[in-house]
């Protein structure tokens, strides 16, 4: 399928958080104008090939008339009652030709029996309606989020569970089955499923990736990237992530939605490392898509469409090194024939082999495309690609696995021929297909950064591009102020927009913008003496300190700020190495202080998804005015482990 959606919508919502607690009012969920036919329309025309919905998440609310539980949409004032918004979901799927999904959270944070044996009960129950009353299903996500604070019925308590053995999965997986044959399950939480969470929700797989897993034992976190190589069962890649930072809408992401760039590197790095691509939409409280995540999408089609228009190789020659018994039936001219179901396979004892594309002339490339028949597996473990430049071959990438589709791009290389190596393979190297283009230059906007001082930098998608600026609001272009050094402005808030222009091609890229509140200048950290501590205030989100290991929990961080402020929140970006050892606070409370003596406490909750979403986490609090302020890490997302912070900041009033 390689491509297809998420959809993100519920009770939280309409309480602006990233997970419901359980106790969210049902009155609240006001969808006035929701519309399922537009979702699936938007999808549609994005080239998706279906959606999984969000039937019911981690705050319990269904968007089901379920008959096993009151906390659904058949209580609440909107239609009076009578909504399905999963019904309405099915039958837009089907109008518009695109496979049904249901997601369905493991964890539930309304229901009084959750931690207990009922639960499962309830849970299968639940199960069963989404899997009998909506047609074909074609995947059913279970979230790997489990256990922990909650309303739990009115118990307002933590509850831990082992998601191990605590939904019985192999008894829930066969229920599943039973009830929809053709089912592909996706879980992180349990027992092997048929598709594998890739580690991180940024948009990427790792270069190498191997399509198997063991059926059996722990697979390490940082091996989900990778594969096993030599793993029993066949497990793909998906790649799930948002179109926005978060998976439900917020509005101060109007602005964050994923540009044409970023949303074509998750493309080449899902897609075009083996894996599928499962990309979100959060619906807005009005029931739609917005315009802008539909433009966004509408944009990826076209340049995904215009960079694989034109296949080079479909007129070119090939030749082997070796086929397999000699056999037309296998010959190199089957990889650039267009049918996938045909291949070049080389006998069986060999292990490397080389397959030559001729242009007949010089041809300008820089994407290369190859696919293996994964009916008989997955065996390339190691290639090249070099091309024939002026009488000498040139590499121009070197790979390991391939899988059901591999792409890589480089920089434009003309060529006369270009030659597949296969330097390993776990058997007989098969190819059903390669493909050569040329595609479009896409111009990367610029990231844009306000250092301690105040100063604000920019820095171009390429060395190629120059970059223009405006701070009075108005759209950038190739007329507005060249970034020639960092920008001076002072202490106050600033709002800049900047675009990357290419004076060769004439191309202006899509324009970055950034709200900076006022300049942490002044600021100064009161609860170290780390010099390094200040990398939570240089504006680099590369940058990051750790609290010292042992110090024990809660750990504090506390600012002065210089001068008496009138506060309304703070934001905390985490370390953004996904990997390494320093913890991501999930648990906070932030405090603030007029004389560094007496604190009152404004924001405490939890940070929710941010292990595996690292984003900027925004908290805001009714308007208080103070010179300190504290945020206290009340848990971590490794016991025992230091606490990692790559910024820090408030937002004023």
């Amino acid at each position: 399928m390689e491509y297809y959606a998420f959809v993100h919508f519920s009770i939280n919502t309409y309480t602006d958080m990233a997970w419901g607690l359980g106790n969210e009012d049902p009155k609240l969920f006001n969808p006035t104008n929701l519309d399922c036919r537009q979702w699936a329309r938007i999808c549609k025309e994005a080239g998706m090939k279906g959606i999984i919905f969000t039937a019911k998440h981690h705050s319990g609310f269904c968007l089901w008339p379920s008959k096993y539980t009151e906390y659904s949409v058949k209580n609440i004032p909107w239609r009076n009652g009578k909504a399905d918004i999963v019904r309405e979901m099915a039958d837009a799927c089907k109008e518009y030709g695109l496979k049904f999904g249901v997601y369905l959270s493991p964890w539930d944070r309304n229901h009084a029996d959750y931690g207990k044996p009922e639960y499962i009960t309830y849970f299968r129950n639940q199960l069963t309606e989404l899997l009998t009353n909506y047609g074909d299903i074609f995947e059913v996500w279970f979230d790997g989020a489990n256990g922990g604070s909650g309303y739990y019925g009115g118990a307002n308590e933590t509850r831990k569970i082992d998601a191990k053995t605590y939904y019985d999965w192999p008894n829930t997986y066969k229920l599943v089955r039973k009830l929809q044959p053709k089912i592909v399950i996706w879980n992180d939480g349990g027992d092997r499923a048929d598709l594998r969470w890739v580690g991180t929700e940024a948009g990427y797989v790792g270069e190498t990736n191997w399509s198997l897993l063991n059926a059996t034992g722990d697979v390490p976190e940082r091996m989900l990237r990778y594969g096993v190589e030599n793993g029993d069962t066949w497990v793909p890649g998906e790649v799930n992530t948002s179109i926005r930072p978060e998976w439900f809408y917020h509005e101060r992401e109007d602005r964050k939605v994923k540009t044409l760039p970023q949303l074509m590197d998750i493309y080449y790095h899902s897609i075009g490392r083996n894996a599928t691509l499962l990309l979100n939409f959060p619906i807005m409280p009005n029931g739609l898509i917005h315009e802008k995540d539909e433009k966004a999408v509408q944009a990826f089609a076209k340049a995904t469409k215009e960079a694989f228009a034109v296949n080079l190789a479909s007129n070119a020659r090939a030749t082997a090194s070796q086929v397999r018994g000699k056999s037309p039936a296998y010959a190199a001219s089957k990889a650039i024939d267009a049918d996938k179901e045909s291949y070049w396979a080389t006998d069986d004892a060999v292990r490397t082999a080389s397959l030559t594309i001729d242009f007949k002339k010089p041809t300008a490339f820089n994407r290369f495309l190859v696919q293996e028949p994964i009916r008989l597996g997955q065996r390339v473990k190691a290639f090249t690609v070099e091309a024939f430049v002026d009488g000498n071959w040139k590499e121009i990438a070197k790979e390991t696995t391939i899988g059901y589709k591999r792409i890589l791009r480089f920089p434009t290389v003309e060529a006369t021929q270009l030659r597949l190596n296969i330097l390993d393979a776990k058997g007989a190297p098969l190819i059903s297909n390669l493909d050569v283009y040329k595609a479009p230059l896409i111009l990367t906007p610029p990231i844009i950064t306000r250092d301690q001082a105040g100063e604000i930098h920019i820095k171009p998608g390429d060395t190629e591009s120059d970059v223009y600026y405006t701070l009075d609001g108005r759209a950038p272009t190739a007329s507005a102020t060249k970034y020639t050094a960092p920008v001076k402005t002072g202490t106050g808030k600033v709002d800049i927009k900047a675009v990357a222009y290419n004076p060769f091609t004439k191309q202006t890229s899509i324009a970055s913008e950034e709200k900076f509140d006022i300049a942490r200048t002044a600021w100064k950290i009161l609860s170290t003496d780390a010099k390094s501590a200040y990398q939570v205030l240089d504006g680099n989100p590369g940058t990051s300190w750790h609290q010292p290991k042992s110090q024990t929990m809660p750990a504090e961080l506390i600012i002065d700020l210089g001068k008496e402020e009138n506060l309304t929140g703070f934001r905390y970006l985490p370390a953004q190495n996904w990997w390494e050892e320093a913890s991501i606070i999930t648990h906070y409370q932030f405090e603030v202080s007029a004389d560094n003596v007496s604190w009152k406490r404004v924001s405490k909750g939890e940070f929710s998804n941010i292990k595996n979403s690292p984003v900027w986490q925004i908290k805001t609090f009714e308007p208080i005015k103070a010179r300190y302020v504290k945020l206290r890490a009340l848990k971590n997302t490794q016991d025992g482990s230091a606490s990692g912070y790559a910024e820090v900041d408030i937002i004023t009033q």
